[in-house]
């Protein structure tokens, strides 16, 4: 939980240093571009767990 909630502020403090100098911000704009991200994490996350099956079948 301690990694989340240090993974949040270092984005919050990330985008409002961002808006402070005028820069796009530094991540999607849209819900759908978050749903992309989560969507990379849950399949590289699925891969970890069915990795190892599917390499057991393939020898």
């Amino acid at each position: 939980m301690k990694e989340v909630i240090l993974a949040l502020l270092a984005g919050f403090i990330v985008g409002f240093l961002f808006a402070a100098i005028k820069l796009p911000i530094p991540a999607p704009p849209a819900l759908a571009g978050v749903a992309g991200i989560v969507g990379v994490y849950l399949g590289f996350r699925f891969f970890l767990w069915v990795g190892p099956m599917i390499s057991s079948v393939i020898r």
